[in-house]
């Protein structure tokens, strides 16, 4: 499962932590919406009664579902009470916290390699592959070039160092059998450019 385009450790925190707090007695369960610059997770309930934020960014807990917290720990999926906050910060700030009387919201941005953004070109790349792979020439008529470098250097190259495109030969880049296919972080991308669409 790809987690690598936001830091998997938070994420994972961030998700155990929205079922061991969610106020599941007003029956909503929370909520997790992707979009295309960021992850959100809303848990119901706010913070739990006598527990302040700066208690709560130090990693005092007071979880309310006691019973899933037990599943979790016996499934080693919960390593310490408390763990899961400091974990999120060590990655993301206190800003991706949003508070409420009603709710508590994570706010997880994108992170793409470096300063690279993803171009026109590159969008429209991943726009055109499937779940399989393809060779160079199978490629370039679906985005309808002809000029090999303006695909190499325009769209694909690009492609590959933001980890959107893998080769199937990575240690013999130049190979005459070289194909290319979506990588699970490209497959993520286009998949939130078309709910984000």
């Amino acid at each position: 499962m790809f987690l690598g385009w936001w830091n998997a450790v938070a994420l994972r925190e961030a998700i155990i932590n929205a079922f061991v707090h969610n106020d599941f007695t007003r029956e909503v369960p929370p909520k997790f919406e992707i979009f295309p610059d960021r992850i959100e997770i809303t848990l119901v309930g706010g913070l739990p009664e006598g527990l302040s934020q700066d208690e709560f960014f130090e990693g005092f807990s007071v979880p309310r579902n006691k019973e899933i917290m037990r599943i979790y720990k016996d499934f080693d999926l919960l390593k310490q009470l408390g763990s899961g906050v400091p974990r999120i910060l060590e990655s993301y700030g206190k800003e991706c916290f949003k508070f409420s009387d009603n709710f508590l919201r994570m706010t997880f941005p994108i992170e793409l390699s470096g300063e690279k953004q993803i171009t026109e070109q590159v969008d429209n790349l991943l726009a055109v592959l499937e779940d399989k792979t393809y060779s160079t020439m199978e490629i370039m008529p679906l985005l309808n070039l002809k000029h090999r470098p303006t695909f190499f250097y325009n769209y694909l190259q690009p492609s590959i160092e933001l980890g959107l495109i893998e080769m199937t030969i990575p240690d013999k880049p130049k190979s005459s059998k070289q194909r290319y296919k979506l990588s699970e972080k490209g497959a993520v991308v286009k998949q939130t450019k078309r709910i984000g669409n």
